[in-house]
């Protein structure tokens, strides 16, 4: 039997760390043994994540785990690196961080630690020699598993424009006037529009895979009236038929734990509380359309951070991960 490895979560009130504790709860080779959060110190985890009654009877903590064999950082944007500053953790701890701190190769270096970007379609041989994770933003991961496959065989010949919706737990807990219930529901609209944060990342995969990559990518956001998960619609003018292009990605992808091209046209229930990311293929005239679907908070957060720690320890990708959706 493996020996339980100590994994701490900071941040722990937030969406993504509750997504964290329903996953780690189950997982065999863990033991969570903080999870901090100094707004609710003294309260059980459970009034706080709600779905978690009578799952575990943990109490927040207003002190970290300095010797934790993995401490996952459910912090906002800019806040991992300032938190790093100010609590030390031992040498051997791994950092995995779902915020945007250390995703850019410009700020992957921080104090003492190196960090790697978890997207292991990408890039699992170096996440396996990794100390420090990066994990890729939720729009990021949905678009890249979109692109990855005709980036890797230097197909990629025009602008890339993208139409993505994502759910409201996509802008966290903190509340605002667009993830109100009364303006949210029955109600769309975009945000950030060719300025989104997660652009980037974009970027330097596509960099990093088709050297000399020089065309744009137009990206356009959605708020949609549902809580979790993300639909995108990456299309581009293509020379490769709509055969060769499937063919392509189940090439690409046919050793993947969680990434599948399916033959039929695709929705957002098949993903939603998995970590699961499904593509679907079309052509239409020169234009190569793939659609991609995750849930935000599993593949695009919290489930691909903890498939992330599984590859480090060299565990079997799916530990604590076997999530079933919902499709009714």
């Amino acid at each position: 039997m493996t020996h339980k490895i100590n994994v701490s979560i900071v941040g722990g009130a937030g969406y993504t760390a509750g997504e964290l504790l329903r996953i780690l709860i189950h997982h065999p080779n863990v033991n969570i043994s903080s999870v901090y959060s100094t707004s609710n110190a003294g309260n059980p985890v459970s009034q706080v994540h709600d779905d978690l009654y009578g799952e575990t009877d943990i109490v927040f903590s207003d002190k970290i785990d300095e010797n934790a064999d993995v401490v996952f950082l459910c912090l906002g944007h800019g806040k991992s690196a300032e938190f790093l500053a100010n609590h030390k953790y031992a040498e051997h701890t791994v950092v995995i961080d779902l915020s945007n701190d250390f995703r850019l190769d410009a700020n992957q270096k921080f104090e003492e630690r190196d960090f790697v970007y978890g997207l292991p379609e990408y890039n699992r041989s170096a996440i396996l020699d990794a100390k420090n994770i990066a994990n890729p933003g939720c729009f990021a991961t949905a678009i890249q598993l979109a692109l990855l496959p005709l980036a890797a065989s230097k197909k990629i010949h025009a602008d890339i424009h993208i139409n993505a919706v994502t759910g409201s737990t996509g802008a966290g807990q903190s509340l605002s006037a667009s993830t109100h219930f009364s303006w949210r529901n029955n109600n769309v609209s975009f945000y950030k529009e060719f300025t989104h944060q997660h652009e980037g990342e974009i970027y330097q995969t596509l960099n990093l895979l088709q050297p000399g990559f020089d065309h744009k990518v137009y990206f356009l956001p959605m708020r949609g009236d549902f809580a979790r998960g993300i639909l995108a619609g990456v299309y581009l003018k293509s020379d490769l038929s709509e055969e060769e292009a499937i063919q392509l990605y189940k090439e690409y992808y046919k050793d993947e734990p969680y990434t599948f091209v399916s033959d039929a046209p695709i929705a957002l229930k098949q993903v939603v509380n998995t970590n699961k990311c499904l593509l679907h293929i079309q052509k239409q005239d020169d234009v190569l359309l793939i659609t991609s679907i995750i849930d935000n908070l599993t593949k695009g957060a919290s489930g691909q951070a903890v498939q992330n720690m599984n590859i480090i320890f060299g565990w079997d990708e799916n530990l604590g991960l076997n999530l079933k959706t919902v499709a009714f």
